[in-house]
């Protein structure tokens, strides 16, 4: 899970959208897709590989932000006796991907699609991951179809998987749902999102995992000044995400029982970082009482709250050990549980944006169908933990250098300012130098220049030195 999610609109003149556009160019971003690669996406746009499967009567719908047209995911919600039924549609990419080909190569080079705050860099082309693969509504598309049934707890008693077509009926964003389940006007497939999202939510909770509700940042510019405004996400975000997280761990169990699959890991969290995050919690103001647990606190924390959702931006680096372990033979790596879902887990949900997505997908449906893994997925394993992890280490510097970017655009007009801050990291051999958390903005920045020692874990008053959206430094010194 990335550190912030940052997004500015405006004129592409602005400096701020002109800084992000030298750092594409400096981090040697690709400008667009080969011919090539585009011409295998329009011809397999085309003509896909189609499932003997009919599932286009069933009334799927979409749950995305309003913007997006890379639609991974529809989902059908159902009643059944004491329970449930879930019918949850992913992207079938296979189906339009040849391996081996131009288009596979392409994405084992990008691995992930790239979020900069003003646009994004897609994994696949347009022609598929926004039109032919994607569950837009209306739109016939192969899929992997997982269908689970749930007890009146939601505990999966049955899971299946099978490749099918579908057709997504309408395209829904959280507002409009969460709308519409709090008027109580939502039908029924709908507001079955909350009754499930509750009890999948209460079951995380027994299993010791913890969801972060991270808000997203935006930069709006007003009367030639840059201020940073937070969007909290609402509770049908958390809802909709526990139907992901609950397709990730059974198809972790499916590759665990076939003995070949790759899962999604995360050690737990070393005693150092949980105390930085302590740090962090009293330069916001945030009352932790050392009998509290980080799973307690972040559970009671309102992302509506400035200084609670800043915190929660701190939070994620806890997740910063994921990582992706490749397994054939029955034998498990060493760790196998992903520690904030507190559960084995894979990524296979979003295979539009995220390459291992599709591997995971298609060892699932072959294990399910009691059949031998396919060759290329197969082979794959030695190499996608290795291409999983540069592509995060590049989505992770994207994502750092953005904020530090928008942060400067946020305080260049207030270079000499004082600002109260908390000092929450410093520099074993340089005792001087290291990182304060101001109160307000909610900025994290680097701190030198001053003689003394600086003192770790209380507050000081800074003065900042620089702020350059061109050369995204931040910079204070003790005031």
């Amino acid at each position: 899970m990335p550190r912030r999610h940052v997004h500015t609109t405006g004129p592409a003149e602005d400096p701020l959208r002109v800084a992000l556009r030298e750092l594409r160019t400096t981090l040697g971003m690709p400008e667009g897709f080969p011919p090539d690669v585009l011409a295998e996406a329009e011809s397999a746009a085309r003509a896909p590989r189609l499932p003997d499967h009919d599932a286009t009567d069933i009334p799927f719908f979409t749950v995305d932000p309003p913007a997006s047209v890379d639609l991974d995911q529809a989902m059908h919600l159902a009643r059944r006796g004491n329970g449930f039924r879930i019918h949850y549609a992913i992207a079938d990419v296979a189906a339009f991907v040849a391996p081996g080909g131009a288009l596979d190569a392409q994405a084992h080079r990008r691995v992930q699609t790239l979020y900069f705050p003003d646009e994004k860099i897609p994994l696949h082309p347009a022609v598929l991951s926004e039109s032919a693969a994607s569950l837009l509504p209306g739109h016939h598309a192969p899929a992997l179809l997982w269908q689970f049934d749930l007890d009146a707890e939601g505990r999966v008693i049955v899971s299946e998987l099978r490749r099918a077509l579908v057709r997504s009926r309408a395209k829904l964003d959280y507002a409009t749902v969460q709308r519409q389940i709090d008027a109580g006007t939502a039908e029924e497939p709908v507001g079955l999102l909350k009754d499930i999202g509750l009890l999948r939510e209460r079951l995380e909770i027994e299993r010791g995992g913890i969801s972060l509700r991270v808000p997203e940042q935006e930069i709006v510019k007003r009367d030639g000044a840059y201020s940073l405004t937070y969007r909290a996400p609402l509770p049908a975000d958390g809802w909709n995400a526990q139907i992901s997280l609950l397709t990730g761990m059974a198809a972790a169990d499916i590759m665990i029982a076939a003995g070949t699959g790759i899962l999604r890991t995360l050690p737990t969290a070393p005693g150092g970082a949980v105390a930085r995050l302590r740090r962090s919690a009293e330069a916001l103001r945030i009352d932790w009482p050392h009998h509290v647990s980080y799973a307690e606190l972040v559970r009671s924390l309102d992302p509506d709250n400035p200084r609670h959702a800043a915190f929660l931006q701190d939070c994620t680096t806890l997740l910063r050990g994921a990582g992706y372990s490749a397994f054939t033979g029955g034998e498990l790596p060493s760790p196998a549980v992903h520690a904030a879902v507190a559960d084995e887990y894979t990524h296979c949900t979003a295979p539009l944006r995220r390459l291992v997505d599709r591997y995971a997908g298609e060892l699932c449906v072959a294990a399910v169908a009691g059949q031998e893994p396919p060759d290329w997925a197969v082979v794959a394993l030695d190499v996608l933990p290795k291409e999983m992890a540069e592509g995060s280490k590049r989505a992770n510097t994207v994502e750092r250098e953005c904020v530090d970017i928008a942060e400067a655009a946020l305080l260049k007009e207030r270079i000499g300012d004082v600002f109260d801050a908390f000092v929450v990291d410093v520099k074993e051999h340089e005792p001087a130098v290291g990182t304060v958390h101001l109160e307000d903005p909610a900025v994290v920045a680097r701190i030198e220049g001053g003689e003394a020692k600086l003192p770790l874990g209380e507050r000081l008053r800074v003065r900042l030195t620089q702020a350059d959206p061109g050369s995204a430094k931040v910079l204070f010194a003790p005031a």
